[in-house]
């Protein structure tokens, strides 16, 4: 292993990597004084081909996250479970990962896992590895630091959290808690469900179209709700039961989600499950869950990696950065930028598992 002196990190090329492959990774990341493994692309991309094989598999199998620095189009990209081609997004990605290291190597370790699964089967995956940062001391570590803010209370003419317009074979749905910026809440969740298994159960609502009132589409799970179900199995087993994601994907194609402002967390997952997604010029789309020791838990993992791949994916939850609208849409993370609810003027053409089809050849790029 070559020491770089200019970043004070050791960085594996094709000159050092088979002799760190031999090496334990707790052992690698001990003597770099490193949260992750770090890949010289450009370097590896001179190796054979069936050594480069055999790198892709043992980069695969760490318990770490491995961190590519280099261009996104080399050969060697897909080592990597996220990709940074300059210094300064270098170190600020190992600070990301330094602050919360378990949360961060498992999510590296669910979206490698969950790459070849059905959405069903990630669905569970993602959800089992949530409820186990549940109960570490990371999230632990976040929920003591922020004490609960009560909710404001709702006028009685508040309505449902979800209201719902049909007109022939097509229905509209709103997020209706404008007071919250549509957090993602209990109530929220459950007004979802009993829309969204309306749909699941009536095969003559052949479109539905999914929009928010308020400043903002959804601004991700309600905070003062954190840490309150019983256990984190407790949470799983609600997850498998109650699930929008998991509904929006069996019936994607009939899907169409416009989004507004803020998207975060579960307010970016559940919609990147639609066959079609659209998007405000004016939109800021942010994955914060490592700050909170935790992966995103709302079906993301699965829907967002689909539209977008796991190094993107990893990408945005690593470096906390939030994504305009420009550049989800040269992601892929949306399909369109609106500058006004199209609604039903726009046709859903193109379901999740197609465009994933289509977009393969961009999947590692970031």
């Amino acid at each position: 292993m070559a020491l770089n002196p200019s970043r004070n990190m050791i960085l594996l090329d094709r000159h050092t990597i088979q002799s760190a492959m031999l090496i334990p990774a707790h052992q690698l990341l001990e003597e770099s004084d490193q949260p992750a493994i770090v890949l010289n692309l450009q370097s590896l991309t001179r190796l054979n081909p069936s050594l480069l094989r055999d790198v892709v598999a043992w980069c695969r199998r760490l318990p770490c996250p491995v961190i590519g620095l280099g261009d996104m189009h080399l050969s060697s990209s897909p080592c990597a479970d996220a990709i940074v081609d300059g210094d300064s997004d270098l170190n600020l990605i190992l600070r990301r990962i330094q602050a919360n290291p378990q949360a961060a190597s498992v999510l590296v370790q669910v979206l490698r896992t969950i790459e070849n699964l059905s959405f069903d089967n990630g669905l569970v995956v993602e959800s089992l590895a949530y409820a186990t940062l549940q109960s570490g001391q990371e999230f632990t570590r976040w929920l003591a630091q922020h004490q609960k803010k009560e909710l404001p209370e709702l006028t009685e003419d508040a309505g449902p959290a979800v209201l719902a317009d049909r007109q022939g074979d097509r229905l509209t749905l709103t997020l209706n808690r404008p007071q919250t910026d549509n957090a993602y809440s209990v109530e929220m969740r459950d007004g979802l469900m009993e829309k969204l298994q309306l749909v699941s159960l009536d095969d003559s609502i052949q479109q539905v179209y999914v929009n928010a009132l308020g400043r903002c589409f959804c601004t991700g799970g309600e905070l003062s709700e954190f840490g309150l179900v019983a256990s984190p199995l407790a949470g799983h087993l609600i997850r498998s039961q109650l699930s929008p994601a998991r509904l929006v994907l069996a019936a994607a194609s009939r899907y169409h989600f416009h989004v507004h402002k803020a998207c975060v967390g579960s307010g970016l997952e559940i919609p990147a499950c639609a066959g079609r997604l659209t998007a405000s010029p004016r939109t800021l789309f942010w994955l914060p869950e490592l700050t909170m020791g935790l992966i995103p838990g709302a079906g993301g993992c699965v829907s967002i990696s689909r539209r977008i791949g796991r190094q993107r994916t990893a990408y945005m939850v690593l470096m906390n950065k939030k994504i305009d609208a420009n550049r989800a849409l040269e992601w892929g993370l949306i399909d369109e930028i609106l500058d006004q609810y199209a609604g039903f003027n726009v046709e859903i053409s193109l379901c999740p598992r197609e465009r994933l089809e289509t977009r393969r050849c961009s999947l590692n790029v970031i």
